[in-house]
């Protein structure tokens, strides 16, 4: 094998140009498959981080009543369900689960400082797994401690919008805020992670994510029935500990928290906790991305069959031009599988170069494109270990009628040819 591999090296470079042209169509094949799936799978990541973030692996589960999203302005307290700690505990004892928090929200409230108000801004009653689970981190000030729940110390935590709002040009650390008519200390500012921060590139979008563009207000969940006199039920927001992990993750989360609903004298509640599956967004729009680009792989897949069909010719001018040579080895003793093995070696290796020099290619025109079009991409390495072997494949199945007619070829009559 080693000796043939010598030989199949020797015959490629005593004939450079014409090796080089037979890979061409290998080559561009090999280089196009690489580039679109390149493209393919950055466009996946890409659509993956505009949902979800990168690495945050977040699921909000909501309270639905009916088909439609719990609103506790209009909605009735009659059967919300009561979120213990040890609905809690359960919650963050379930496998793939990293963290959880459980957490009060209203987009209705009055806040004000003196003159400043925040319309169209949340107010959060968390707990202390919230700032962790969602990704915030203290910017100035403090963060909640076990004091402020334990005595109900009407404090509150800011992001950056809403200090913008409420306090323009002021430090608003240590100032005063009313929420609903009840005055709140400010102790801190928080700011989210960037990995956990939406890309916001349309206007459906800027709608969904209206509310923390205008910025909120957070408050610890014991002094939620403060400032908020009716009884608004929980949400979570469950953390897994991978991407992948997240729909399942999300579900059985949901179906611990709607054991907690209790029934109604009719029957089975209206209200129920559902999981916002966020993946099975990404996996639509990830499918209809690459059912297109499935379709421009099939098309460079084209390129690779030209280019076998070259293989396929140049190593029959091959066996034409080296007539003598075969006769002369199978006169002094070569069998058939030698003389086959032989240039089937031959075929592959050409193919084989071709194949590397097409993934080398297909890697730099991903980047190209990548920063011509401003379109993300991802290099993948099983495509490129597959795309290797593909062209080996290639030099076999297209060099074996050449090798065959080789290795049948009678000695004396290939002697005795000009």
């Amino acid at each position: 094998m080693i000796e043939n591999i010598r030989l199949a090296f020797q015959g490629i470079w005593s004939h450079l140009m014409r090796s080089f042209l037979t890979m061409l169509g290998i080559i561009i094949g090999i280089a196009s498959i690489i580039a679109i799936v390149s493209t393919i799978k950055g466009t996946s990541e890409q659509i993956k981080e505009d949902l979800i973030g990168a690495g945050t692996n977040t699921v909000n589960i909501y309270l639905y009543d009916g088909d439609n999203a719990y609103d506790s302005e209009y909605g009735t307290s009659v059967g919300t369900p009561i979120l213990t700690d040890d609905i809690k505990d359960e919650v963050r004892d379930l496998d793939h689960v990293k963290n959880a928090t459980f957490y009060y929200s209203s987009s209705y409230a009055m806040i004000y400082n003196n003159s400043n108000s925040l319309q169209g801004g949340s107010v959060y009653g968390i707990d202390v797994n919230y700032l962790n689970t969602c990704g915030y981190v203290i910017q100035s000030g403090r963060g909640f401690v076990k004091d402020d729940y334990d005595r109900f110390n009407k404090v509150a935590l800011l992001d950056n919008n809403a200090a913008d709002n409420l306090f323009p040009s002021q430090n608003p650390i240590g100032q005063t805020i009313e929420i609903n008519q009840e005055p709140y200390t400010i102790v801190g500012l928080v700011r989210q992670n960037e990995n956990y921060q939406p890309n916001i590139e349309n206007i459906n979008q800027y709608y969904q994510y209206y509310q923390s563009i205008v910025g909120c207000v957070m408050i610890p969940d014991t002094c939620w029935p403060i400032s908020f006199k009716f009884d608004v039920p929980q949400n979570a927001i469950v953390k897994a500990d991978s991407t992948d992990n997240m729909s399942t993750v999300g579900n059985d989360a949901a179906q611990v928290l709607n054991e907690s609903i209790p029934s109604t004298s009719s029957g089975e509640s209206r209200l129920k906790y559902k999981a916002d599956d966020v993946m099975q967004q990404v996996r639509n729009l990830q499918k209809l991305s690459e059912s297109t680009n499935n379709q421009l792989i099939w098309i460079a897949s084209i390129s690779l069959l030209v280019g076998g069909i070259g293989v396929m010719n140049i190593m029959l001018v091959s066996v034409t031009e080296r007539t003598k040579e075969i006769g002369l080895k199978k006169a002094i003793g070569a069998r058939k599988k030698t003389i086959l093995g032989q240039f089937l070696t031959e075929a592959s290796v050409l193919t084989s170069i071709g194949g590397i020099i097409g993934v080398i290619t297909g890697i730099g025109l991903s980047k190209i494109v990548g920063k011509v079009t401003g379109s993300p991409t991802a290099i993948s390495v099983p495509a490129i270990v597959i795309a290797v072997i593909f062209s080996t494949v290639i030099g076999i199945v297209f060099g074996l009628l050449p090798s065959v007619k080789a290795a049948n070829l009678n000695p004396i009559d290939a002697l005795r040819s000009e």
